[in-house]
């Protein structure tokens, strides 16, 4: 049985790249995917105008839908509302912040928020998990026998080499060794803007983390991108699909067999 995933993030309304988001819309629709992942960063300042956007563009989008918020769906520049009440906005607008999941035959998938609205560190940007979740995810997904396992976060778990930008999620490093102890086949986040895959260190191959790119004007050395994933019962391909300004192209392929290293083609 194969199963098909759609991966965004990052489109940050109020500097997203218009071509690419209603381009993106019409790919993702003739993929038919099984599930819609999008990992966050849907805002640039997290104002209602730019949610009103975010909403109407995944009201396009096809369904069934995952999404989990990013650093920037917090009111960024008001502190006293980033603090106290962080994701009130994105409640509204878009749904539950803290956990939400999908389940169906042969695909289990669930987000957990690795954003805060603030924290004790001066970079707020940054990632954090709580653990008792993850263990409380992970139990659950123990169910779901012979199905392709997803974990969706917005911030990279761990930070791959030579990222534009890092994660550095707190408790990132136990919470993808728990995941990758328990077999969940994919880590699926944002954030750095740079699509990637790479095996979860301790995984023997088993787990994956899978990185989207942006479809904002945002981009950090690469083009605006997202990605589309297809698994079967012992290889996953991830396909990162490059923004030319007009159209969409394959701009990178993963190969991911089940105990091997991930095989890239295309650009180095």
């Amino acid at each position: 049985m194969s199963i098909r995933l759609a991966h965004l993030s990052d489109v940050h309304f109020g500097g997203e790249n218009p071509g690419a988001c209603a381009a993106a819309l019409e790919i993702v629709e003739r993929f038919a995917p099984d599930l819609v992942a999008v990992t966050g960063d849907l805002t640039l300042n997290g104002l209602p105008r730019e949610f009103e956007a975010a909403r109407a563009w995944l009201d396009r989008l096809p369904g069934p839908q995952l999404v989990t918020p990013g650093n920037h769906d917090t009111p960024y520049w008001n502190i006293p509302l980033r603090a106290l009440v962080p994701f009130n906005r994105y409640n509204r607008f878009i749904g539950p912040p803290q956990h939400t999941k999908f389940l169906c035959d042969g695909l289990c998938a669930h987000a957990v928020n690795s954003a805060r609205g603030a924290q004790p560190r001066l970079n707020w940007s940054k990632g954090a998990i709580d653990l008792r979740l993850v263990t409380a995810v992970i139990a659950e997904m123990a169910a779901a026998q012979g199905a392709l396992k997803v974990f969706a976060c917005h911030h990279p778990l761990i930070d791959p080499d030579g990222a534009p930008v890092t994660g550095s999620v707190r408790r990132g490093d136990a919470a993808a060794r728990l995941l990758a102890e328990a077999g969940i086949d994919l880590i699926l986040t944002g954030h750095v803007h740079n699509p990637f895959a790479l095996a979860v260190p301790g995984s023997t191959g088993r787990s994956y983390a899978i990185g989207a790119g942006t479809l904002s004007l945002r981009t950090r050395g690469t083009p605006a991108s997202f990605s589309l994933i297809e698994a079967d019962a012992s290889v996953l391909t991830v396909t990162a699909l490059g923004w030319t300004g007009a159209e969409f192209q394959p701009n990178r392929t993963w190969t991911l067999e089940r105990g091997l290293e991930p095989v890239a083609a295309g650009q180095p």
